[in-house]
C-alpha cells in the first residue's frame, strides 16, 4: 500500500478531462450566479427610459462589455451542456471511462462552438 501524500500541489496534479469539465461546470455556474444581480440591474435601468437604453447600447459596444458578454455566453452554454451530461451520467448513460472522456470532449467543443456562433451573430 502506497503512503498517502502529505502535500498536494493542485497545479501539478494532472486532472482527467471529465474532472476538468466538472470543475468548469462549477465555475461557470458560480459566475452565472454572480452575474445575475448586475444583469438584472442593467435590464431594469435600460427599460427605465430611452436615454438609459441609449447609454446601455453604448456601454455594450465597448470591448470590455463585449468580452464579458462572450464569457457569459460561454459560461451559460458550458453550464447547460455539462449539466445535461451530468444528468445523463445520473441515469447511467455514458458512465464508462471511454464514454465519459468522449462526452467531456463533446461538451467542451460544443460550448466553444455555441459561444463562437452566438458571438458572431451578436456582432
Amino acid at each position: 500500500m502506497k503512503p498517502r501524500p502529505i502535500y498536494l500541489d493542485l497545479f501539478l496534479i494532472r486532472l482527467p478531462l471529465p474532472g476538468f469539465v466538472s470543475i468548469l461546470h462549477r465555475i461557470s455556474g458560480f459566475m452565472l450566479y454572480l452575474s445575475i444581480p448586475l444583469l438584472l440591474y442593467l435590464l431594469q435601468d435600460s427599460l427605465s427610459s430611452e436615454a438609459h437604453f441609449s447609454e446601455f447600447r453604448t456601454m455594450l459596444s465597448s470591448l470590455p462589455a463585449r468580452l464579458g458578454m462572450i464569457f457569459l455566453t460561454w459560461a451559460l452554454s458550458h453550464h447547460v451542456l455539462a449539466g445535461i451530461r451530468v444528468l445523463l451520467l445520473d441515469v447511467d448513460i455514458g458512465i464508462s471511462l471511454q464514454s465519459a472522456r468522449r462526452s467531456s470532449k463533446w461538451v467542451l467543443a460544443a460550448s466553444l462552438l455555441t459561444t463562437l456562433i452566438a458571438s458572431l451573430w451578436l456582432a
